[in-house]
């Protein structure tokens, strides 16, 4: 490590990444390229099926485009530089790179978190009050809640970046971590910052407890109308998708909540990193199976444009 930052310029910082130079290394990293080509893959495929299909022109798959724009972004900010470090042997990052890491990062983590919640009121507005949907959640209401996602993920962004690297880093320059973050960045800091922990905390508070808890709610709520229900086919359709989607916000939220709303003194490397896979890598690629693929409009739809393609070849 000593090697590294004699290396490199005084403003440039080291990634230590996940993984050391072996061979055992080398499966995971090709785990990590197979996971980051499926994602980018599946979300794109979502993204060009609604946008083409006009079935799946509405608020609910208006939200779930960008969520999947989201993740395209979020696990391409990431994976790329991990995987050219892994090969090139370069650990190296810019004080600019590193900047634009965590801007986009936390961008992108804030507003998935409150478009997280914007999809679970859009199904329990669509379940528990089916004749008020049209008013509840019209054209206009999802882009104002997909506009406002992406709005206020980019300002709190603003504010924790700039915060964040203000901060004098005067002894080592080494993050143990894959990527810029903000919490193993403190941990670099040679000033106090109790104070910043305390405005992140209150930042944690808005963005990830309370729509968690929003998400939660909407659940408990489409899960009460959902036993009232006399179809017991509609019944376990229904819990079941409640399931499903509950594991992925908890994978998403759990991790996310755990490493950001914790004070610095009780942060490992080891376990930041471990917790970060789960909302930076897997979620990403488990969102569009979960909420799009299995459904069945989105399944027609795939069939309707695979279909059309192969009769347009055939002609």
């Amino acid at each position: 490590m000593r090697g590294y930052e004699n290396n490199i310029s005084s403003s440039d910082f080291i990634l230590l990444g996940l993984f050391s130079s072996s061979q055992t290394s080398l499966i995971f990293l090709s785990f990590i390229v197979i996971i980051f080509i499926i994602t980018i893959t599946e979300n794109t495929m979502m993204i060009i099926l609604i946008h083409r299909e006009s079935r799946l022109h509405t608020p609910m798959y208006f939200l779930l485009s960008h969520l999947s724009f989201m993740d395209i972004l979020h696990t391409s900010n990431i994976v790329p530089k991990m995987i050219t470090d892994f090969l090139s042997g370069s650990k190296t990052i810019s004080f600019a790179a590193c900047g634009f890491q965590i801007f986009l990062s936390l961008t992108l983590l804030g507003g998935e978190c409150l478009l997280l919640a914007a999809m679970s009121y859009d199904r329990y507005v669509a379940i528990c009050h089916p004749l008020r949907y049209p008013i509840l959640m019209n054209d206009c209401v999802s882009v104002l809640m997909a506009g406002g996602a992406w709005f206020i993920g980019i300002i709190n962004s603003i504010v924790h970046t700039a915060y964040t690297l203000h901060f004098p880093f005067c002894g080592s320059r080494a993050i143990d971590h894959f990527f810029c973050e903000v919490p193993a960045m403190l941990v670099l800091s040679c000033v106090d910052t109790t104070l910043y922990e305390r405005v992140a905390y209150a930042s944690g508070i808005i963005f990830l407890l309370v729509p968690f808890s929003l998400i939660f709610a909407s659940y408990v709520q489409i899960l009460l109308t959902v036993l009232q229900m006399k179809s017991k086919e509609v019944r376990k359709k229904s819990f079941s998708t409640c399931f499903f989607h509950m594991i992925v916000v908890i994978m998403y939220y759990g991790p996310f909540i755990f490493t950001y709303m914790r004070p610095k003194k009780y942060h490992t490397p080891g376990q930041d990193k471990s917790l970060a896979i789960f909302y930076t890598i897997l979620t990403p690629t488990f969102n569009p199976i979960i909420y799009s693929i299995r459904n069945k409009d989105v399944l027609e739809a795939m069939k309707n444009i695979l279909r059309s393609n192969f009769l347009h070849k055939m002609l």
